[in-house]
């Protein structure tokens, strides 16, 4: 589960309501940070924690006083006047007895052991400016290990932002749940390795902080994982679902091949490969336990759309662009299958993604769309989805709305969003799946897992997930034709 920083001061309200004083949560969330910042400095290192006007500089000032109470030389410094210091944070300022030091300065900071930042936490709603600027930069050019409160300072905690500039932290650690800013680039990044604190907010403020908007989470088995297929003894080909892939002209028949094998290796009972008629050789010379059927048009794809036992069609990798494109969209999404669009299917509707919502609504499709970021900006070109400054989570969420379907919007940070409003962000992943062809295999795992009956939002997130294990497990070298083959490895380690 993740909390958008305006939930977790929802969470904080409550825990505060329900008769846990600020102060309190405070002292526990400075204590979090004394502890981390133990972890990473020697015995009496010198440690600099920079504080800033607001709670988030309360949690340093009560780290600095833990950190200096266990041998370590703090020095603390405030980002503008302690008697400015109101609430909680004036409270913990006033149990500090050690020096302080006012202003941004103009010291070196390579001198520390370690710098924790307490400056802005993930509910930062402007540009760093001014001395806070200057110091963020500084701490950034120090050298020093750093260790950030809540977020990096400068980094937006709803959409992972540099908001002006931002420190790079060693370790972070946050309180209560982590937050999408954590699991979004560029601010996963800035974020090194992310510790999660229990600062006593309990459960019902929890319960508070989730009902303050739609539920968000980090991508994983938990999500998923009791909806995944698994095979019984009653299991067989004809149990586990058939896969129709849309294959493109000769010469273009490479990408439908590998959505095609991820769909059988992740465990679809049957796929077929509908291929125009002059490609059929092309691509029975590839093919062996996938089947091929010619198809040359929206009327053929119409015929053999007449088998039910079709039960999902993958459109778009390597189709070609155009009207012949939007027809076989507008076939396979009237019949009522599961579908996923991909690729040429989606710019085929640059700027017309109505067009498209409303071929998904005529049939009642299941739909997962699973664009990049170039196919995303042109498919939903004019909407609020690419509305400036939306972050990526809450763009996912508008297109999905706007298109009634599940959208993976692809990268780094994956996002998978539902039409009603639930979203995940995928960080188990690796570099290494950024390679030509690598998209296409997602869209054939997506369509296995729809195949054996996992319902849309489900199956995306679990392909996003098996895709990334992928990656991780092979490594550099890595090219798409490997991903299929790493599948019965990753399963494995998924059922154990």
């Amino acid at each position: 589960m993740l909390l958008s920083p305006r939930a977790m001061a929802a969470v904080d309200a409550a825990a505060i309501a329900g008769g846990t004083p600020g102060i309190a949560l405070m002292r526990n969330a400075g204590a979090a940070v004394a502890r981390a910042a133990r972890g990473m400095a020697p015995e009496g290192a010198r440690v600099l924690v920079v504080c800033g006007p607001g709670n988030n500089g309360g949690d340093g000032v009560v780290a600095a006083r833990l950190l200096a109470q266990a041998g370590h030389r703090v020095d603390l410094r405030l980002l503008g006047r302690r008697e400015a210091l109101s609430g909680d944070a004036a409270l913990a300022a006033g149990e500090w007895d050690g020096p302080l030091t006012e202003g941004a300065g103009a010291d070196d900071l390579g001198g520390y052991d370690l710098i924790v930042d307490a400056l802005f936490g993930a509910g930062l709603s402007r540009d760093l400016d001014g001395e806070a600027k200057t110091l963020a930069e500084r701490i950034g050019a120090s050298g020093r290990p750093v260790l950030s409160v809540d977020v990096p300072s400068g980094v937006d905690g709803e959409t992972g932002a540099v908001r002006g500039a931002a420190v790079r932290a060693d370790e972070t650690v946050t309180f209560v749940v982590p937050k999408p800013g954590h699991l979004l680039e560029p601010g996963r990044s800035l974020c090194g390795r992310l510790h999660v604190a229990d600062i006593g907010t309990g459960p019902a403020a929890l319960a508070a902080g989730l009902a303050a908007g739609a539920p968000s989470y980090r991508n994983g088995p938990g999500l998923w994982g009791t909806a995944f297929p698994l095979l019984g003894p009653e299991s067989h080909k004809y149990t586990r679902g058939h896969v129709l892939v849309l294959s493109g002209p000769p010469y273009r028949t490479g990408a439908a091949r590998l959505a095609a094998r991820g769909a059988l290796r992740v465990g679809a009972g049957l796929v077929t490969l509908a291929s125009p008629e002059a490609a059929l050789p092309e691509n029975a010379a590839h093919l062996t336990a996938i089947m091929l059927r010619p198809c040359d048009s929206a009327d053929d794809l119409d015929d053999l759309l007449t088998d039910e036992r079709l039960n999902v069609v993958v459109a778009g990798p390597g189709l070609g662009t155009g009207a012949a494109t939007r027809d076989l969209v507008a076939v396979a999404a009237s019949a009522g299958r599961a579908l996923v669009l991909d690729a040429d299917a989606l710019t085929s509707f640059k700027g017309a993604v109505k067009d498209l919502a409303g071929h998904l609504a005529d049939g009642d499709a299941r739909a997962v769309l699973t664009p990049h970021a170039g196919e995303f900006a042109r498919l939903f070109s004019g909407t609020e989805a690419v509305a400036e400054g939306i972050g990526k989570l809450e763009a996912a969420r508008r297109a999905a709305r706007i298109a009634g379907a599940v959208v993976v919007l692809k990268g780094a940070d994956t996002v998978i969003a539902d039409p009603d409003g639930r979203a995940a962000i995928n960080d188990h992943a690796s570099p290494v799946l950024g390679t030509a062809g690598s998209g296409d295999v997602l869209a054939g795992l997506v369509a296995g897992l729809l195949a054996q009956g996992m319902a849309p939002f489900e199956a995306a997130c679990a392909a996003v997930w098996l895709h990334g294990d992928a990656g991780l497990r092979h490594g550099p070298g890595l090219i798409a034709e490997d991903i299929p083959e790493l599948m019965p490895a990753v399963l494995a380690g998924l059922v154990r």
